[in-house]
């Protein structure tokens, strides 16, 4: 549930062959091709939607809303949206902040007069940005044993209120669904209405976003998408059950590609917050995140992301302010498709290159250049070992506690995988010409390993 955002090198649904086209020169066409190239692969089902300078490149369904009754899916789909509900509760805040209903460098004490002694340094200004030390209670060892059953806010943050700290409030960044729930709790008890009220009446109702709304697994929702798993032998099944009354402010909501592209244009528009407090909301603290959103920058261009995970469903929303660029993908198949789709189609937008795996060609390379290669690097941003060694002809490569995996040559010292799209290139010394480091490129970053 509601997974981070992080790039593990094998933390993906894995890929099988793609249709090995050429690139077109088309950007649509070439859209087109990056998004069925995962339906191809059964590795994606869902709904995609790109907007660029107010003119739309994609809105379209891919695969099925329901796979035994046959429903394909279409742009009015609805999905489970996972973390992206983040930045809706980041700006509800806002907005308490902007009616002087509260202050982000409050200690949330002052709000919770029964908050344990622990967290007494925590601001809300801590909960927005991941920085307060609450541990992430979706990681706790009896979370996926409790899923099921049905709760209430306070019952939520029972269950780590008593919890120590992970760190100082505000020294370190770590991604924690417990203080999103701590701000829905905050929401409820500052404006005396419900988490669901609050925002139907001050976001959804106001930006005619009719298609939105927090999840139920009781009510009736048309257009409801069923939220599917990859399993054995490339078959699918139905995802395991969650009381979505469980994810509350961290990732309850439900919405549609078309309903996300208003929110988007309405809040970076200035319709839903006051320009000062956009900024806010926009300014990252530690590690990219800002308020409900990751920061950061992608070939050159600013981009505003997030994305989400929950049972069945994957999402990813990028909005690229300098090149007015949105892209929204939603899918109802467990897997790491819809960030990668995202990634691709927005840089296919900005006039950048995209290669499938399938575009990647293997060469033979001498096994003692190979073996040059063979050796454990240790990668610090994973804080885990890269061991790669020789089997046969070919090298592998083993992350951590990750399976061992092949990897294939495209030149002498870069090479790529085939179960995720992930390169590694080897760079020697070069005064000795021994191969001492290694570079993984995936998700648009890249990861230094250091030879033992």
């Amino acid at each position: 549930m509601l997974r981070r955002l992080c790039a593990v090198l094998l933390g993906f649904t894995l890929l099988g062959s793609v249709r090995a086209e050429s690139p077109a020169s088309d950007p649509v066409a070439r859209m087109q091709q990056i998004i069925h190239s995962y339906v191809d692969n059964k590795s994606f089902m869902g709904t995609v939607l790109t907007v660029k300078d107010g003119k739309t490149l994609v809105s379209q369904g891919y695969g099925s809303a329901d796979l035994e009754w046959n429903i394909p899916n279409t742009p009015t789909t609805k999905f489970r949206l996972g973390s992206i509900t983040k930045q809706f509760t980041a700006a509800s805040i806002l907005l308490l902040v902007e009616r002087g209903k509260l202050n982000i460098e409050d200690p949330i004490s002052k709000y919770l007069p029964d908050a344990p002694e622990a967290w007494k340094k925590i601001t809300i200004y801590n909960l927005l940005t991941h920085t307060s030390g609450i541990p992430n209670f979706t990681s706790f060892p009896d979370y996926r044993s409790t899923e099921w059953k049905d709760t209430n806010p306070a019952e939520i943050v029972a269950r780590f209120r008593d919890k120590p700290l992970d760190f100082e409030p505000g020294s370190k960044f770590s991604y924690s669904n417990s203080g999103y729930i701590l701000l829905g709790y905050l929401i409820e008890k500052i404006s005396g209405q419900n988490y669901a009220d609050f925002l139907q009446r001050n976001i959804f109702t106001p930006l005619g976003m009719a298609d939105t709304g927090i999840d139920s697994n009781k009510a009736i929702l048309l257009q409801r998408a069923q939220g599917y798993e990859p399993a054995s032998h490339g078959s699918i099944v139905h995802t395991g059950y969650i009381s979505m009354t469980l994810p509350f402010s961290a990732g309850s909501l439900y919405s549609t590609t078309g309903d996300l592209l208003k929110w988007e244009q309405a809040l970076f528009a200035g319709k839903v917050l006051t320009p000062t407090s956009l900024t806010r909301m926009t300014t990252p603290f530690r590690n990219n995140y800002a308020m409900g959103l990751f920061v950061t920058e992608r070939g050159g261009h600013k981009l505003i992301t997030h994305g989400g995970g929950i049972e069945g469903f994957n999402t990813s929303m990028a909005y690229y302010p300098d090149d007015k660029l949105v892209v929204i993908v939603l899918g109802n198949l467990s897997g790491g498709a819809p960030d990668r789709i995202a990634s691709a189609l927005g840089k296919v937008a900005l006039g950048q290159q995209v290669t499938l795996i399938s575009e990647r060609k293997e060469i033979a390379v001498s096994r003692s250049i190979l073996s040059d290669y063979v050796g454990t690097y240790h990668i610090a941003d994973f804080g885990a070992d890269l061991v790669v060694a020789l089997k046969g002809d070919r090298l592998t490569a083993k992350l951590g506690r990750q399976p061992v995996v092949d990897i294939f040559a495209e030149s002498e010292n870069t090479f790529f995988l085939k179960v995720v799209d992930a390169q590694m290139e080897f760079i020697r010394d070069p005064t000795t010409q021994a191969v001492n480091r290694l570079v993984l490129y995936q998700n648009d970053t890249q990861h230094e390993g250091s030879k033992q």
